[in-house]
């Protein structure tokens, strides 16, 4: 599963009553489609994720490399023998363009193509610093294992399904909660992170969306859930504009 708003939002936002489930399978199908619908309209991904890209060097401009995602932080980059190109060296320029600081360039072998790469954590958020926000809540476990689908918090009422959370380096999804047991079903280990061990205790953060991006994705959900009763394949136009003011452009 993968959402860029929750189950919970796109309920309220509909003006279900809480205990007004029937339809939430349904709703769930319309989150998904409409996730996936404007990332790949706008050709951003609006959840962080780590991910390994092979870019390009240009021969006439060696010490800049434009990049081929949204960057929200570098982890590592690999020349093309493989050595690791020190962080402290490079500098994320306006319109998505790495840039060296050392006087060095980004070398290749005989091939400019593909030849270096960057892991990082990949995504659009126009206020990463403040794209995380604690839950309140802590790990129950003791501890959580990197097999466990389940995680016991103090109040399942701080999580919706469809949340992203991070316990230290892990990224986590909300499949489903038991509220009365306190209990969260989850998908460990998503959005190219690795599941691991964690302690009780350890903290648990939310992921907040950019505002804007998640206001669409309840709008488009909405009138994806209401298309059998309207003309099928008419986008609103409220809908298409807001998607051409996030497309990506990149300009060589």
């Amino acid at each position: 599963m993968y959402t860029i708003a929750t189950l919970t939002e796109l309920r309220q936002h509909l003006g279900f009553a809480e205990a007004d489930t029937a339809e939430d399978a349904r709703l769930l199908a319309a989150l998904e489609a409409a996730s996936r619908t404007i990332e790949r309209s706008t050709h951003r991904h609006y959840c962080p994720h780590v991910l390994t890209i092979a870019h390009d060097v240009e021969p006439g401009n060696a010490a800049a490399i434009l990049l081929r995602a949204d960057l929200l932080e570098l982890l590592t980059v690999l020349d093309s023998d493989g050595d690791s190109i020190s962080l402290d060296a490079l500098e994320v320029l306006p319109g998505g363009v790495l840039h060296r600081t050392d006087g060095e360039a980004f070398s290749y072998l005989t091939n400019p193509d593909n030849a270096i790469s960057i892991t990082a954590l990949w995504g659009y958020h126009p206020n990463w610093s403040d794209a995380w926000d604690s839950s309140g809540d802590t790990v129950q476990e003791s501890p959580l294992t990197a097999d466990d689908a389940t995680l016991t918090v103090a109040d399942s009422g701080n999580f919706q399904v469809g949340h992203l959370l991070r316990i230290d380096s892990e990224y986590i999804r909300v499949l489903s909660i038991d509220s009365d047991n306190q209990v969260l079903t989850v998908a460990r280990g998503v959005q190219g992170t690795t599941a691991a061990e964690h302690t009780s205790g350890s903290a648990i953060d939310l992921y907040l969306p950019p505002a804007d991006v998640k206001h669409l994705c309840l709008q488009w959900a909405r009138w994806l859930y209401k298309e059998p009763d309207s003309e099928p394949g008419q986008i609103p136009g409220l809908l298409q504009d807001s998607l051409d003011g996030l497309r990506r452009i990149s300009v060589r």
